[in-house]
């Protein structure tokens, strides 16, 4: 009986203090959320469910304000939210970054955060972070995926190596989508090197209309496995009409595209806005940029739908995953790729973001491209070999 009496004591006691812990930041922090668009994106409802999941731990209840454009209405929401007693202030769009700079230099007691931005490291201000997480990793291992449905159709006869050609569709030209259809490809390379790819773009983050155009063209072009960088079920609706695999960004599609819908990776926002919650909370500072990586769980995949996968494609994954964690594997290796028929030794990078876009950072040392180290957003511009683009307008 005392034993069990000390248990419940001890038990109590925890309780307690996990309470008091949650109690600390809900009393400290009120957090306000800018979202591009509405969970009709699956890019914001990431953003949008993350955000839920990180408040809901700490009793706080988030203001969201959706579809706030790349304008002057981010600055007016920032505004508002500093105004209505906010001391953290979270945007989820690249255009946002301007207008969010703005704002923190006129709320210095404010944290203004911010997804995929380029300019914290350079603006000096202390109240404004960039944040990203290595989705190249992840986009990566969805290649993987897709040279292993390469091989299964080279091997049941219905294309021959030759004829082994992804597609993926990308909103703009920007280095943020640049290194993840390019980490997509090398990933398929890694299993399938007759691999192939051609990538179309729609010039908008979200417009399902235009994806699906983009999905038409590269199944036109005889690409029979694709991809995306974009943020609606408009490319793969299209591919689930029409039999051609396809792999997702941002959450599953395998409800919706049962039949070819092989699996998708995401960014896990859950842990930073855990982190700046937990730092605002506690007078701790944020770092200027901030990157997740695949062993942070910050870099997720859905589970492979067996339905559509290649047999033994959750398996390649986890093994390349093992691999990825523990450094054994490098995503941008230079001697997976040729730049002209060239194998690189040297890039000079676009890190440090000027109007000029001038290249001012040595990216390449011990045999890799160092992606996403020397700030948090991409900056992986290359374009390699195997890849054609086929309109470079956006």
């Amino acid at each position: 009986m005392k034993k069990l009496i000390a248990l419940i004591i001890c038990l109590t006691l925890c309780l307690g203090t996990v309470a008091a812990l949650a109690a600390e930041p809900a009393a400290k922090v009120k957090i306000g959320f800018i979202f591009l668009h509405d969970e009709n994106s699956t890019y914001d409802l990431n953003f949008i469910n993350g955000a839920k999941e990180a408040c809901a731990k700490f009793g706080i209840e988030p203001i969201l304000k959706t579809n706030i454009d790349e304008s002057e209405a981010c600055y007016e929401a920032a505004a508002d939210l500093a105004d209505s007693g906010c001391n953290i202030v979270f945007a989820d769009s690249f255009g946002h970054e301007d207008y969010l700079i703005q704002a923190a230099k006129e709320y210095p007691n404010v944290q203004f955060c911010h997804a995929t931005g380029t300019k914290a490291h350079t603006e000096g201000l202390s109240n404004y972070h960039n944040a990203f997480a290595s989705i190249y990793q992840g986009r990566y291992l969805g290649g993987i995926s897709a040279g292993m449905k390469l091989n299964q159709l080279i091997a049941d006869g219905k294309i021959t190596a030759e004829q082994a050609k992804l597609g993926y569709i990308g909103a703009y030209t920007y280095a943020e989508v640049i290194s993840g259809y390019t980490s997509f490809f090398l990933g398929a390379r890694s299993v399938c090197p007759t691999a192939t790819m051609e990538v179309t773009f729609t010039g908008s983050w979200y417009d399902p209309a235009l994806e699906q155009e983009g999905a038409v063209k590269l199944i036109g072009n005889n690409c029979v496995v694709i991809s995306e960088h974009a943020d609606s079920m408009g490319a793969p609706s299209e591919c689930e009409k029409a039999g051609i695999p396809f792999v997702f960004y941002n959450g599953s599609a395998e409800s919706a595209c049962p039949t070819t819908y092989i699996v998708a990776s995401r960014i896990n926002w859950e842990p930073y806005f855990e982190f700046i919650i937990n730092a605002v909370a506690n007078g701790e500072e944020i770092p200027a940029d901030w990157t997740g990586t695949i062993a942070t769980e910050s870099v997720l995949l859905t589970d492979v739908n067996e339905k559509a996968a290649a047999p033994g494609t959750a398996e390649a994954i986890e093994a390349a995953k093992a691999k990825l964690e523990s450094g054994e594997v490098k995503v941008f290796d230079t001697a997976t790729f040729t730049v002209n028929g060239e194998t690189l030794t040297s890039y000079m990078a676009d890190v440090n973001t000027d109007p000029a876009y001038e290249k001012d950072t040595e990216a390449i040392s011990d045999g890799y491209f160092h992606e996403s180290e020397y700030r948090s957003a991409p900056y992986f511009d290359l374009q390699i070999d195997g890849i054609t683009l086929l309109d470079t307008k956006f």
